[in-house]
């Protein structure tokens, strides 16, 4: 199976891109988590990327915050899927990184999740990474079943107790 890649450009972004990690282990996908910046250790990140390929990845999930360049320089220097996870780092509360993330010049495409939306990035490569493994297909139809039955668990027990009750209950 292909590994995946947790890039991040600090250690304070750590936090928030456990969540990718947490899927990876869920499902069962290697992975690797790195701490490389696109303007502190440049050469780094872009030497990570050139070999990620010929090193078994499929896909590399990258956080960052502020100018968040992380995820483009990783995807300049790659063809595999480079996922962008705006983190909240400024006092822009992350719009700044979405806005970076999202706005990649043509050609250099990087796919963008919400801001802090690490699960997600970790989801959508789980997704990648299925279309070349069946196991991890089933995996992912599995687990979205459970989804769909725990939401509908909890209309019907919404339903049963009327809202105000349901409220009570939560706070509990």
């Amino acid at each position: 199976m292909l590994k995946a890649a947790i890039i991040m450009g600090s250690d304070s972004d750590l936090e928030v891109m456990s969540a990718a990690a947490g899927v990876f282990s869920h499902f069962s996908v290697p992975f690797e988590i790195k701490i490389l910046s696109a303007h502190r250790t440049t050469a780094a990140a872009l030497a990570f990327a050139a070999a990620a390929e010929r090193k078994g990845f499929g896909v590399i999930v990258a956080g960052a915050g502020g100018a968040a360049h992380l995820p483009g320089v990783l995807a300049a220097a790659t063809a595999l899927p480079v996922i962008g996870v705006p983190v909240n780092a400024t006092s822009l509360n992350g719009l700044d990184a979405l806005l970076s993330i999202v706005q990649m010049p043509a050609g250099i495409p990087v796919a963008a999740v919400g801001v802090n939306g690490a699960k997600n990035a970790g989801l959508l490569a789980v997704q990648l990474l299925a279309l070349r493994e069946r196991s991890l297909r089933t995996k992912l139809k599995i687990y979205r079943e459970k989804m769909k039955k725990e939401v509908l668990a909890k209309s019907a027990r919404l339903e049963k107790l009327g809202y105000k009750k349901y409220l009570e209950e939560m706070k509990k």
